[in-house]
């Protein structure tokens, strides 16, 4: 597995107890199966007390890195980057987010505001790509990158004639993908989104894309088993 949570272990023993500990090994760390991660001593009511708080955080957190490692491992060769999104759980972004860095990925955007990404209903209340664009383009600071999410090659072109920085190709296959790649034709930055599996992923990274997001990193990672014993 990729170890993540170690800082949050730290907080929480180092915080509520008066636990003397050390740690084995480290955020973003590959360990096999047995391996210690801390050790130390101190009162078993302590200890206790804190136990499930930290392997909940240790085991959700080793998970969503070890998983991002999973699909990082399957673009070996490629310029592709993964990426996660949003799609996090209520209070636990900064932490997913730093878990998928951890695990080799990058981050996507934070929240709303960190950049401009005009999505299907931002295109439907403004009547079209081109409209969303502009409007957005009136609005955005110098320093702001915007993003647009495409369906297909007509919406693509649009983005292309209002000169925009990123294209979202939204839950495409690979002939699709593949025929969006040819028209852009590195006039900007592409990036893959939806549908996206550790079966597929190898093939979309060889399509010369530059970003591939993934909401499954922070929202369907499978917890590690990670053990306390006294």
């Amino acid at each position: 597995m990729v170890l993540c949570g170690c800082s949050v272990a730290d907080y929480f023993l180092n915080t509520y107890s008066d636990v003397e500990y050390k740690f084995l090994a480290k955020d973003g760390e590959q360990i096999t199966a047995g391996r210690k991660i801390v050790e130390g001593f101190g009162s078993a009511k302590e200890i206790l007390a804190l136990e499930r708080t930290i392997l909940n955080y240790l085991q959700h957190l080793s998970g969503v890195a070890t998983l991002t490692q999973e699909y990082v491992s399957k673009t070996t060769g490629s310029k592709a980057k993964i990426c996660d999104t949003r799609k996090t759980l209520p209070g636990l972004r900064a932490l997913q987010k730093y878990a998928v860095v951890c695990g080799g990925g990058c981050n996507h955007r934070f929240s709303l505001d960190s950049s401009i990404l005009i999505k299907d209903n931002h295109i439907a209340i403004c009547g079209s790509v081109k409209n969303a664009i502009q409007k957005a383009k009136a609005c955005a600071p110098h320093y702001t990158k915007i993003e647009v999410e495409c369906d297909d090659l007509e919406q693509i072109q649009q983005a292309l004639d209002c000169d925009i920085d990123i294209i979202m190709l939204d839950n495409m296959n690979l002939e699709q993908i593949r025929a969006a790649v040819r028209l852009i034709g590195g006039k900007c930055l592409i990036e893959v989104s939806g549908g996206v599996n550790l079966q597929t992923i190898p093939q979309i990274a060889d399509l010369n894309v530059d970003f591939i997001s993934i909401g499954r990193l922070t929202n369907s990672a499978r917890a590690i088993d990670i053990g306390l014993d006294i």
